[in-house]
C-alpha cells in the first residue's frame, strides 16, 4: 500500500491502525465512528451494515462501514461477544480550532476482560480477565473485574490446578506468556471456548515489577513478604497492571486492593466436577436454570448474585468461617420480619460497585450518580434493620457501618433527581449549586422571553400579523414572513433565506438576542461538564468508602438470600466438623427437587466416614436414581461449605478439602479421545490428587472397554481408593459388575447399598430407596422396556436371555475365567447358593403381604429341584 499517496486523514489512520493492529479500530469521524480496509470487511460481516468506500487517495476506494458513536456500545458488544477487541479512537481537540487535520487518539482499548460499559456486562455475573505466568511447572495466576475493582492472585503447581483455577473464575479473556501459552493453550480453547490472546512476552518482561505492584496496592495489600515468597504471582500481577494501562489509558487507583490466597483455602473442585455436578451451569444447555445456582440464588441486588456465584465457587474449608454464615443464616431464616425488611432495602439498591468503577475510570454518567445516591439513601434503614442482630457475621457489618452522609449529601444538592442519560444533553447540575450555571439558565429563560416579545413588538410595527420568529441549526435565529407580506417588510430587514412560501430575515436587535441565548447555552455545556467533573473527583476520593458500603450490602444479599432458600425449600442448618464423618438423614437432591414439582422426591440417608464406611459400593439399575443419589451427597457437602443450609432432615458434615466426580461416558471427539481414553484420564487425575480428606464420586468405572478388562479396571480401582495407605478417601462407587460386591468381605470399609426395585411379572417400578445389600439383578430388558424400546426387541432380548441361562446359547462368563483361581470373581453357580444369595439381599419391607407370599412359593419350588 504506497502510503505517500494516501490523504492526510488516511495517514492519520494507517499510523493509529498499525499501533492496533490486533483490535478493530473505531475511527471517530464527525458523528461516526468509521472503519476502514480489514477492520471494515470484518465488522460489516459480523455486524450486519453496509460496505462501502471511501476515496482514500489510491486508484481504488477504501473498504469502509461506519456506526453512529451515540449508539455505538451496541456494536461494540457485538464485536466483544465474538472474541474481537475495539481501540476507540477519538477527536481529542475542537474541529473548530484545529489546523489541519483534527488530532485523533486511541482513548481506550475495549477486550472481552476489560469491559466497564453497563451495557457490555452481564449483571450477574463476574468479568473476569486472567493473567497466567508460567516457568517449569509453577504457574502464576491473577484474575480481575475491572469493572468491580476485584483482583486475586496466587501460584499453583501443575496445569491441571491451572486449569482448575480457570473453571473456577471463568474469565471471558486470558493473557498468558509463552510457556504458559505452549502447555494450556489447546486446553483452554477445548474446555472454555476461550483463545487466549496472541501477545509477545512484553507484558510479563519488567525488571521494576515489584516496584509497580506496591505503587499500584501499596504495602497493605501486597506484602514484601509475599512478594518475596511469590515470584510467579508478582509476575502475573505484573503483567496484568501493564495489559491494563495499556487498554484502558487512565489511572488505575480505584485498584488498590489485591487478594492473596492459597488455593487450599478453598475446597478444590476440578473442571469435571463442575460439570458434572451442574454446579453454576447445566452439563447440555449451559445455562443456569436447573443448576445449583439457580437454587440459591434469591439476590435481591447484582452485587449480591456476582458474590453468592463466588462463594459457590469458592467453598470454605475452615470450620470456624463456615459457621460465621450459617449462623447468620440461621437467625435471618428464623425472623420472617428482618427478612422481609432487609429485602425491602436491598430491593432499593443499585450495582454501586460497577458505578463506583466508572466513577474512577471516568466514564460514569449522571443517571449512574443517582443511583449511587438512591443506593446511599438506603444506608440508614439498612444501619437500623441490622441494629439488633446477634449473629456474629451480620453484627461485625453492622459495627463497621460508614452512612457516607457528605458523599449523599453532596450528590443530592449537585445533581438534578431526573438527569438525562448523557452529560452533553445538558440540565445535569442541580439549580443553586453553582451560580453561574443559574444564571445562564436565567439568561436562556429570558431569552425566550424576549424572542416572544420581539415577536409580538415586530408584528405590532410592521402590521405583518403572522410575523414568526423561528430557529434552525444552519441560520440560528430568523423572521419568517409570508410571500404576500414581503412589501410590509421594513429596511432595517436583512434577508437571510429565500424560501418556495416565504423570506427569513434577521435584524440587529435579533442578532444581539441570538448572541446572548446561544452564548450561554455553550457555555453552560462547557460549565456542567467542568462541575460534573468536580463532583465526580470529589467522590473518587471516597471510594473505599463506597467499597465497604458495596460489600456490606452484597454479603448481606448473599446470607438473606441463603435464608430465603432455607426457608422455601424446608432446608436444615448442618453440623460443620473436622471428624472426616458425612451423616446425613433424609437428603434430598435440591435441583432434582425444585424442577420435579408433580412428583414427591424420595430422600436417602448416608453415613460416610474414614473407618468402616469409606466406600459406598451401590448396584442397581440404569435409571433407578443411583446418579442422583451420589450427585445430591455431594451437593449437600459442597452446599454445607459455603455456609448454605441443605435439602435433608439433618447433615453432619465433616469437611472435605476436594470434591471428584467421574460421572457418564461421551467421546471427546475434538480432543482425539474415545470413551474409555477419556474415562480412564479423569480416573487418572483422581487417583493421583485425591486425599484422604477427599469426597470421589465414581459412575460405572470401566464401561467403556470389555466387560473382563472393565470389571478388573474397576476391582483394582476399588482396591486402590480404599486402601489408607493409598488414599482413603470417602467414596460414592456405583456399578453394574455384581461381582464388584464381593469387596465388602474382603475389604475394610467397604460396605453394599442397592437401589429398593418393585417387581411384578415383567413390571418394575424403582423405588428410589438406598438399601444396605447388592442388587440380585440389573434389570437390564425392563428397564430397556421402560425407555420405550420396541415391544418386539424387548421380546427378542428375553428369548436370547433364556437361551442362555438354559446354556442354548454358550457366554463365558466371568466366575469361569476365575474358577480355578483363589480369588474367584462371582457368585456361586449352584441352586442352593443362588437361594441364599436371593434371601440375604432380598428388602422384604418393600413387598406387599400377596408378592410375599408368591415370592415364598417360588422359592419353595426352586428349592425341591435340590
Amino acid at each position: 500500500m504506497a502510503k505517500e499517496q494516501m490523504t492526510p486523514m488516511m495517514t492519520q489512520y494507517l499510523k493509529t491502525k498499525e499501533e492496533y493492529e490486533d483490535c478493530i479500530l473505531f475511527y471517530r469521524l464527525g458523528d461516526f465512528y468509521e472503519m476502514f480496509f480489514d477492520d471494515a470487511i470484518k465488522a460489516s460481516k459480523e455486524l450486519e451494515i453496509t460496505l462501502t468506500g471511501k476515496d482514500c487517495g489510491l486508484s481504488e476506494r477504501a473498504p469502509m462501514c461506519g456506526v453512529p458513536f451515540h449508539s455505538a456500545s451496541v456494536y461494540i458488544a457485538k464485536l466483544i461477544e465474538k472474541g474481537y477487541k475495539v481501540a476507540i479512537c477519538e477527536q481529542v481537540e475542537d474541529p473548530k480550532t484545529a489546523k489541519g487535520i483534527v488530532k485523533r487518539e486511541v482513548i481506550r482499548v475495549v477486550t472481552p476482560g476489560t469491559v466497564v460499559d453497563e451495557e457490555l456486562l452481564d449483571e450477574k455475573n463476574n468479568n473476569y480477565l486472567a493473567v497466567i505466568y508460567s516457568q517449569r511447572d509453577k504457574y502464576g495466576f491473577a484474575v480481575s473485574d475491572i469493572s468491580t475493582g476485584e483482583i486475586y492472585t496466587t501460584e499453583i503447581s501443575g496445569a491441571d490446578e491451572a486449569l482448575n483455577e480457570i473453571a473456577r473464575y471463568e474469565p471471558k479473556e486470558i493473557l498468558l506468556n509463552s510457556d504458559a501459552a505452549e502447555k494450556l493453550s489447546a486446553q483452554v480453547e477445548l474446555r472454555f471456548h476461550i483463545t487466549p490472546d496472541e501477545c509477545t512476552d512484553d507484558f510479563f518482561e519488567n525488571s521494576e515489577f515489584e516496584k509497580n505492584i506496591l505503587q499500584q496496592f501499596g504495602k497493605n495489600s501486597l506484602s514484601e513478604i509475599a512478594l518475596d515468597t511469590k515470584p510467579y504471582a508478582v509476575r502475573a500481577v505484573g503483567a496484568m497492571i501493564a495489559y491494563l494501562e495499556h487498554t484502558q489509558k487512565t489511572s488505575l487507583t480505584y485498584l488498590n486492593t489485591i487478594n492473596t490466597y492459597e488455593v487450599n483455602q478453598y475446597m478444590d473442585i476440578d473442571v469435571n466436577t463442575r460439570r458434572n455436578l451442574e454446579i453454576t451451569e447445566t452439563m447440555r444447555d449451559k445455562v443456569k436454570r436447573g443448576s445449583l445456582l439457580w437454587v440459591l440464588d434469591n439476590t435481591e441486588t447484582s452485587m449480591g448474585a456476582r458474590l453468592l456465584k463466588q462463594w459457590i465457587e469458592k467453598p470454605l474449608i475452615n470450620p470456624i468461617e463456615i459457621n460465621k454464615r450459617l449462623y447468620s443464616v440461621k437467625e435471618l431464616t428464623e425472623n420472617i420480619m428482618l427478612r422481609d425488611d432487609l429485602s425491602a432495602v436491598l430491593s432499593g439498591t443499585y450495582d454501586i460497585s460497577r458505578i463506583i468503577s466508572r466513577i474512577s475510570l471516568g466514564t460514569v454518567t449522571p443517571k449512574d450518580l443517582i443511583a449511587l445516591k438512591m443506593t446511599l439513601l438506603q444506608l440508614p434503614e439498612l444501619e437500623y434493620t441490622l441494629s439488633n442482630v446477634k449473629s456474629p457475621m451480620l453484627g461485625d457489618m453492622r459495627k463497621n457501618f460508614d452512612l457516607l452522609e457528605d458523599v449523599c449529601d453532596l450528590l443530592e444538592r449537585a445533581i438534578n433527581d431526573e438527569p438525562p442519560a448523557l452529560l452533553r444533553d445538558g440540565n445535569v447540575i442541580k439549580e443553586g449549586f453553582n451560580e453561574e450555571i443559574d444564571n445562564l439558565r436565567i439568561a436562556m429563560r429570558d431569552g425566550k422571553k424576549w424572542l416572544a416579545a420581539l415577536e409580538n413588538e415586530e408584528r405590532e410595527s410592521t402590521g405583518i400579523s403572522k410575523l414568526k420568529v423561528g430557529y434552525n441549526k444552519v441560520f440560528g435565529y430568523y423572521i419568517e414572513i409570508t410571500k404576500s407580506a414581503i412589501k410590509d417588510v421594513p429596511d432595517y430587514y436583512i434577508r437571510k433565506q429565500t424560501l418556495a412560501n416565504c423570506e427569513r430575515y434577521i435584524t440587529p436587535k435579533l442578532k444581539e438576542i441570538e448572541n446572548t441565548i446561544l452564548g450561554a447555552s455553550e457555555k453552560i455545556v462547557t460549565l456542567e461538564s467542568y462541575v460534573f467533573e468536580q463532583v465526580r473527583t470529589s467522590v473518587s476520593e471516597e471510594i473505599e468508602r463506597l467499597k465497604n458500603a458495596a460489600h456490606i450490602i452484597a454479603t448481606t444479599d448473599v446470607l438473606l438470600s441463603l435464608a430465603q432458600t432455607a426457608y422455601k425449600n424446608n432446608f436444615t442448618m448442618p453440623e460443620i466438623s473436622d471428624n472426616g464423618k458425612i451423616e446425613i438423614t433424609d437428603g434430598r437432591h435440591p435441583v432434582v427437587e425444585k424442577m420435579s414439582k408433580n412428583s414427591m422426591f424420595v430422600p436417602n440417608d448416608t453415613l460416610l466416614n474414614n473407618d468402616d464406611d469409606r466406600m459406598i459400593i451401590i448396584t442397581g439399575p440404569n435409571m433407578a436414581g443411583k446418579s442422583t443419589y451420589m450427585r445430591q451427597v455431594a451437593l449437600i457437602t459442597l452446599m454445607a461449605q459455603i455456609g448454605s443450609f441443605v435439602p435433608a432432615k439433618s447433615a453432619k458434615i465433616g469437611i472435605v478439602d476436594k470434591i471428584f466426580t467421574r460421572v457418564g461416558a461421551s467421546d471427546d471427539i475434538s480432543s482425539g479421545q474415545s470413551t474409555f481414553m477419556l474415562e480412564m484420564t479423569e480416573v487418572s487425575h483422581i487417583l493421583k490428587n485425591a486425599t484422604s480428606k477427599s469426597l470421589i464420586i465414581l459412575d460405572e468405572i470401566g464401561r467403556g472397554t470389555s466387560t473382563f478388562d472393565g470389571l478388573s479396571i474397576a476391582w483394582a480401582v476399588v482396591e486402590y481408593i480404599q486402601n489408607k495407605h493409598k488414599i482413603g478417601a470417602k467414596t460414592l462407587f456405583a456399578t453394574h459388575y455384581h461381582e464388584l460386591t464381593e469387596l465388602e468381605e474382603e475389604l475394610d470399609g467397604v460396605k453394599n447399598y442397592r437401589i429398593a426395585v418393585k417387581k411384578r411379572g415383567d413390571d418394575i417400578t424403582f423405588l428410589r430407596k438406598i438399601v444396605r445389600g447388592g442388587a440380585d439383578d440389573s434389570y437390564g430388558i425392563e428397564v430397556a422396556a421402560l425407555a420405550g424400546v420396541p415391544k418386539e426387541v424387548i421380546n427378542g432380548a428375553k428369548k436370547i436371555l433364556k437361551k442362555i441361562e438354559n446354556d442354548e446359547i454358550v457366554v463365558e462368563h466371568t466366575a469361569k475365567k476365575h474358577e480355578d483361581t483363589t480369588n474367584q470373581i462371582g457368585f456361586g453357580d449352584s441352586i442352593a447358593n443362588e437361594i441364599a444369595d436371593e434371601l440375604k439381599n432380598m428388602d422384604v419391607t418393600t413387598y406387599t403381604p400377596i408378592e410375599a407370599m408368591n415370592k415364598l412359593y417360588e422359592l419353595a419350588n426352586r428349592a425341591k429341584e435340590i
